[in-house]
């Protein structure tokens, strides 16, 4: 009985936890699972027949049965591509494999590089296989390239693309019978015929493989990157890239550069607040208003119509203070440098992402054929044909008047989509003017608890932040619902390859998220309290009979609320992704990780391991990508508002690279390895998003800053007595007998009854008595000119800079092009050494068939 125990478990033990075939010489480079159900006849049929149909393209197949599986329902379909079918693959996609070590020397070592090793990963895993030579796989030539070994000549990563290619490809109907709709592993996941298909980890992310011949790699990635005490450490882009493919590892080749250039910005807008603080004691500004005899003498006009009082100036010394901490004189020149920052960012972004480019083999990356290999789910849906004069093959094509009512129906939609988004704003701002009028009669009504913090609690502030906060529930409840909406109109689309989905979704996505996410930044930076009009002639939002003022701006200026707004929004959303990303999933995982770890005598087989993780879609990147993008748009924007939104992004995106990092390793299968040279049409979004901020920074400091109206006062009205009187000079004179019955308040304060017989509004416009009375002074129209010349004068210095930058940047590093114009020649020399060789074989192999026959 021992002895036949023992022959079984030694029997068993190959399964468990290896990703080979039970001969444990066959490598499992896919696997499919199912689950027999109620529809399992018909499920069954096709099962039957699409195996029978990759046999035939020359996979190897082994089933593990469901007595065998954990839960005792699920079969697992484990797929071996053999040579032949790799090698016929690798030479149709034309994917390049080293035919000689590269000689080629990198680039020397940098200056003080001791300085660098606290950041620095072993060399063995920042460079996990050396550095080769490489030319598109034929399989005619096999003799030309570095074959030592067969089974390991194709890395995990190539052999999974490949065996998902034909699997995307591969029918299900029978023989006979051409359904050209039954095909692909896409469409028997979606009818349930299979529950998923994933290629395998090589081992436990806490401990190496038991086989030797497994590489270990997905350890490695979790001790050297995965974790979070490693946020100090560079990232194994390499290992990444022959791990998870080149799309991955230039995913995080940006997000690490992205996170090293806020670095920069973070201690520049890190300075600018300190100065903020520093000159607290000089602001003068706030001194009057604060002041009592200033300030506290000051009737300023009611806010609102009924509900609202009059008021001292005096009520709003907090805010003041506050609002310079970001409105003063460091706001412009962070403003500037934002926009010569975002410069630098991009031109030497394009320089790190060409040297990737050149180490990993993506230089000729043209036209890549995974991209741009025709969808096939456009090859299902599209049955008309035509020639395509390339590749003088008939190919599927979609006609014309298809097309444009399908594009119609999509424009259609996004304008529907984007129109909500809007009409949710304006019901914002709706709510903004009705509940002012009703905070201001709380917040001053001696009965009620709120008197307490009342000089704390304005009602702009109190009103700010819960249209800031119900803004963002709004925003997140419409995320929900229009990232579906977008996939469904692309889908609609039918785009003819894979990169031209992605760039299709990723327009509308950010063309949602930009007005979903900044429309209420817009509305506060903008439009708030630049058409209130004056006392007796109010402009109201739907007109006098909505009674919905529009809302004014404090006697410091807009610039705080815009503050908030931003603070709110954007820490909201890095907040609510990051349970999303990290919490939720530990969470959720935690118990049964925690037993895997502490048992790991009780693990299941390498399959139901990876079987059990969460799916890694293919649009999983474009998610990351997009949030990163709008973060990028909130630094950049309205970076003049918050000079700390670069350090609230830095913590984050320290924190993201790691979660990001942890998903992979340890909550994702393994997702199919796909190539890419670039970040796509993100790189066109950023531009646009860096040239659009320039212009809204110079708007936000010229419009909603109290910047230039400070400045003409200094320099052209008070320049002797520097800026005392100022708060007096920047409000008007409006006679309250003269305020029309429907704007006074209902109540009035004791204080007040016979106290003035004016009110205070902010605006430059001629007192009561004068013959232009309310019409606007010569000082408003100064201002005005001055306002224009700083946004045309600032535009132009930054975009002058920025154009400067790029030029003398060159996008591609000049000893990436001579080491690329130098191994293009060695090919062709090898290349050709080859031919000859090749040539010389043969005539000789002639003559000698020639010599015996004489």
């Amino acid at each position: 009985i021992f002895l036949k125990k023992t022959n079984f478990t030694d029997k068993l033990q190959p399964n468990k936890d290896t990703v080979f075939f039970r001969d444990g010489v066959r490598r499992i480079d896919f696997v499919l699972s199912y689950v027999d159900d109620k529809d399992g006849e018909k499920k069954q049929d096709r099962r039957r027949e699409f195996e029978a149909n990759l046999e035939k393209e020359g996979l190897e197949l082994e089933t593990e049965d469901k007595s065998d599986s954990k839960d005792q329902k699920t079969y697992f379909l484990k797929i071996h591509a053999p040579w032949n079918v790799l090698a016929t693959y690798a030479d149709v996609l034309k994917i390049k494999v080293p035919f000689k070590t590269s000689d080629v020397p990198h680039s020397q070592d940098v200056p003080l590089e001791w300085l660098s090793h606290p950041f620095r990963l072993p060399e063995h895993i920042m460079r996990p296989q050396p550095d080769y030579f490489t030319y598109p796989f034929e399989k005619s030539k096999t003799d030309f390239f570095l074959i030592t070994d067969k089974d390991t000549f194709f890395p995990p990563s190539t052999r999974n693309r490949i065996v998902f290619y034909i699997l995307a490809r591969c029918p299900y109907y029978k023989e006979g019978q051409k359904e050209r709709d039954k095909t692909g592993i896409k469409r028997l996941l979606s009818n349930g015929t299979y529950t998923a298909a994933f290629p395998l980890h090589d081992c436990r992310y806490w401990k190496r493989a038991r086989n030797a011949e497994c590489e270990s790699e997905r350890y490695n990635l979790y001790k050297h990157w995965a974790r979070f005490l490693c946020f100090y450490k560079e990232q194994p882009l390499n290992l990444i890239r022959k791990y998870y493919g080149e799309k991955i590892g230039i995913y995080f080749a940006w997000l690490g550069f992205y996170t090293e250039m806020l670095f920069f910005a973070a201690v520049m807008g890190l300075i600018c607040f300190i100065y903020g603080l520093l000159s607290y004691e000089d602001n003068m500004s706030s001194k009057e208003i604060c002041d009592a005899d200033i300030g506290g003498s000051i009737v300023m006009c009611p806010l609102c119509d009924k509900k609202c009082p009059f008021w001292k100036l005096n009520s709003t010394c907090l805010s003041s203070w506050q609002s310079h901490l970001f409105d003063n004189e460091g706001t412009v020149f962070f403003a500037i440098f934002m926009g010569i920052w975002v410069t630098l960012f991009l031109e030497i972004w394009k320089r790190r992402q060409a040297r990737l480019e050149y180490e990993w083999d993506l230089v000729d990356f043209e036209e890549e054929q995974q991209q741009l290999q025709i969808r096939p789910e456009f090859e299902i849906r599209c049955t008309n044909k035509r020639l395509n004069k390339i590749t003088q093959e008939m190919e599927p094509y979609l006609p014309v008047t298809s097309k444009c009512a399908r594009f119609c129906l999509s424009a259609a939609t996004v304008i529907f989509w984007i129109s909500l988004i809007v009409a949710c704003i304006i019901g914002v701002i709706a709510y903004r003017l009705a509940v002012h009028a009703a905070f201001a009669s709380i917040i001053k009504d001696p009965m009620r608890k709120i008197q307490v913090v009342g000089r704390f609690i304005t009602p702009q502030l109190a009103t700010s932040v819960t249209a800031s906060c119900i803004n963002f529930v709004i925003i997140m409840i419409l995320n929900f619902f229009y990232e579906r909406v977008a996939v469904w109109i692309t889908d609609m689309e039918i785009p003819k390859t894979h990169l031209e989905y992605e760039n299709r979704l990723t327009m509308k996505m950010f063309l949602f998220q930009f007005v979903n996410y900044y429309s209420s930044c817009f509305y506060v930076a903008f439009f708030k309290g630049k058409f209130v009009g004056f006392p007796g002639d109010y402009t109201y939002m739907f007109g006098k009979r909505s009674k919905l003022r529009n809302e004014e701006c404090d006697p410091g200026g807009c610039l705080i609320e815009l503050t908030t707004q931003l603070v709110i929004v954007m820490s909201g959303k890095q907040l609510w992704g990051n349970i999303q990303e990290a919490l939720l999933p530990l969470m959720r995982n935690w118990w049964s990780s925690r037993k895997g770890r502490h048992h790991p005598e009780n693990h299941n087989s390498r399959w139901e391991q990876d079987h059990v993780l969460q799916n890694f879609s293919q649009l999983g990147l474009f998610y990351e990508y997009l949030e990163m993008v709008v973060q990028f748009g909130f630094i950049t924007l309205f970076v003049a508002s918050f000079p700390l939104a670069p350090l609230l992004a830095l913590f984050n995106n320290i924190l993201e690279i790691r979660v990001d990092a942890w998903k992979f390793t340890t909550q994702f299968r393994r997702p199919v390895a796909s190539k890419a040279r670039n970040i796509g049409a993100w790189q066109e979004i950023l531009n646009a998003v860096a040239i659009l901020s320039v212009v809204t920074n110079a708007f936000i400091i010229a419009f909603t800053s109290d910047m230039i109206p400070r400045m003409v006062f200094l320099y052209a009205y008070n320049e002797n007595a520097g800026m005392r009187g100022y708060v007096n000079n920047s409000l008007s004179i409006y006679n309250i007998s003269q305020i029309p019955v429907y704007n006074m308040p209902e109540e009035r304060d004791d204080w007040f009854e016979n106290s003035t017989a004016t009110c205070r509004y902010r605006d430059y416009r001629y007192p009561p008595g004068h013959r232009k009375e309310y019409t606007h002074t010569m000082q408003f129209w100064h201002i005005l000119a001055a306002k224009m010349a700083f946004i045309i004068i600032m535009e132009h210095v930054v975009f002058v800079v920025k154009f400067f930058v790029a030029w003398m940047i060159p996008d591609i590093p000049s000893d990436v092009k001579a080491r690329f114009k130098r191994e293009r020649y060695l090919i062709q020399e090898y290349l050709h050494n080859y031919e000859v060789e090749r040539l010389k074989l043969q005539l000789s192999a002639k003559y000698k068939m020639k010599d015996s026959t004489v």
